[in-house]
């Protein structure tokens, strides 16, 4: 990895007269925007189709794509809507905040009328084409999908026996009567895959790359679960065996119940870990670099048994390591990745990172807040990430309002912002990222702005007022884009195509 720099900026948190950040002409602008900045890379959050709470971290499936991201103006643009068909939908009126509510009312509209357009074209033939190769996970997506309407919403967990065990006469009888409302998803998928790999190739034109995250679980109701059993610890009558979690600390007595299925890595080490193989091939063709989330359950990870209310009872186990890692380079060859190695470290997981090869992440929030923590800067080393903050970070403006006087006391000699005011605190922080040694430096974009805690996209532990800020159109200036190239510049993190 080259020494550069990027922006992290969800998709949902673009600028959008359509309700979310989709795949319009914001996007586009935006990857302009990175360009002119000196900027190589963006990094993006999960992609997947959300459920209830709407985090990207708990998708509907681990290889499908958000319908949501769909652009309504790309869909205008092929003759498969009018401006009429969107205008008079209601996406949410507020500009700065994602209404998921009114997306799940409107948005499906929307695509049906593109879905029934796009059959009157007689284009079914590239559809049918564009299921064939996704064949592995999009049918029974579809499925999923088609059967949890008819359920009323439920988890597939509280289905029928036959349809949880995926009986074959009653699937196909399924497939025979919903036959319009399956290939209506195929349809989503396919103008998602579409418009985003436009989307990544303009990107890699104007010389940045994309960095996705994958979350390391999948949910417990999802296609994954239900489709694939046999990836997670799932008994005869298809009831999880166990879920995952948090062993009891300091700060939660009865630990963190989190309950996503666990996976049965003795039954994938037999099939040579295809399901993992087939989900990484997936999430390469949508970005350039994978962060994997919660690196280190590949190493160890706490198995809480099904039913139990807290996560007191749970065990450490042990993770497939190097193993998968290497069965992953055996048949995609090399891995760009970034190992999401925060929180307590054991030396199976130092061992692990340092085996693997991955880049693990330094975040300067964590760093400041306590004395000679392996994320300040004078601890880093050249294969890493340095971020000023994440995705489930406050704001790093908002942040130095909220530490106590000594950290503030303490960050401020470090970085030698002694007499600062806040917007001009945080652009010194932000610059301590980029002097670091670490081949690539992150920042949120909303740090660039001098955000506050109103532009959190995520607050582990809570349910409510998550992945819902929107930047507001127009926001991002020619005077800001100069500012942050000269960051670039200035500390040798140019793109090597933009050194000239």
């Amino acid at each position: 990895m080259n020494r550069e720099s990027g922006v992290l900026m969800p998709i949902f948190s673009l600028a959008s007269r359509f309700g979310i950040g989709c795949f319009s002409k914001e996007a586009f602008e935006f990857v302009d925007f990175l360009e002119k900045s000196g900027q190589g890379y963006w990094q993006v959050l999960p992609l997947g189709p959300t459920g209830y709470g709407n985090s990207p971290y708990q998708p509907l499936s681990a290889f499908a794509g958000n319908p949501y991201f769909i652009s309504p103006e790309k869909l205008i643009e092929e003759g498969l809507l009018s401006w009429d068909d969107v205008n008079c939908m209601d996406f949410g009126g507020n500009q700065e905040c994602v209404d998921y509510g009114k997306l799940y009312e409107n948005r499906y509209k929307v695509l049906e009328k593109a879905y029934d357009n796009f059959l009157e074209k007689g284009e079914k033939k590239e559809l049918d084409k564009y299921f064939k190769e996704n064949a592995y996970w999009l049918e029974d997506y579809a499925l999923y999908l088609v059967i949890k309407e008819l359920q009323g919403g439920k988890s597939w967990t509280d289905w029928d026996k036959e349809l949880r065990s995926r009986d074959k006469k009653v699937i196909d009888e399924i497939k025979k009567t919903n036959k319009k409302e399956m290939e209506f998803i195929y349809f989503q998928q396919f103008k998602f895959d579409e418009q985003w790999k436009a989307l990544l190739e303009y990107a890699h034109k104007h010389n940045v790359k994309i960095i996705g995250d994958l979350p390391f679980y999948v949910a417990m109701d999802s296609a994954d679960s239900w489709s694939h059993p046999e990836v997670f610890e799932m008994d005869k009558d298809f009831e999880p065996k166990s879920v995952a979690g948090c062993p009891p600390d300091a700060f939660s007595p009865t630990g963190q119940l989190w309950g996503n299925p666990i996976y049965d890595w003795d039954a994938l080490k037999k099939d040579g870990y295809l399901w993992w193989i087939k989900r990484i091939e997936r999430n390469y063709q949508w970005f350039d670099v994978i962060r994997i989330d919660h690196f280190h359950g590949f190493s160890e990870y706490y198995e809480i048994p099904f039913g139990d209310e807290t996560a007191k009872n749970g065990k450490m186990k042990k993770g497939p390591g190097m193993d998968l890692f290497n069965a992953l380079k055996k048949s995609l060859g090399e891995l760009d990745m970034i190992a999401e190695d925060l929180g307590n470290t054991t030396e199976e997981n130092v061992k692990l990172l340092k085996d693997s090869g991955f880049p693990g992440m330094k975040v300067l929030q964590y760093g400041f807040t306590s004395w000679d923590s392996c994320y300040v800067n004078h601890r880093h080393e050249k294969n890493c990430v340095v971020y000023t903050g994440t995705h489930d970070n406050t704001p790093t403006f908002a942040w130095v309002q909220e530490i106590n006087e000594g950290e503030r006391s303490f960050t401020r000699r470090y970085i030698n912002s002694m007499n600062t005011d806040y917007g001009a605190f945080v652009w010194d922080i932000i610059r301590e990222a980029y002097r670091s040694v670490a081949d690539l430096c992150i920042i949120p974009l909303q740090d660039y702005l001098c955000k506050g805690k109103e532009a959190r996209i995520n607050t582990p532990g809570t349910a409510e007022g998550n992945w819902q800020w929107r930047l507001t159109p127009n926001y991002l200036s020619e005077d800001l884009a100069r500012s942050i190239r000269l960051l670039s510049e200035t500390y040798s993190r140019l793109p090597k195509a933009s050194e000239e």
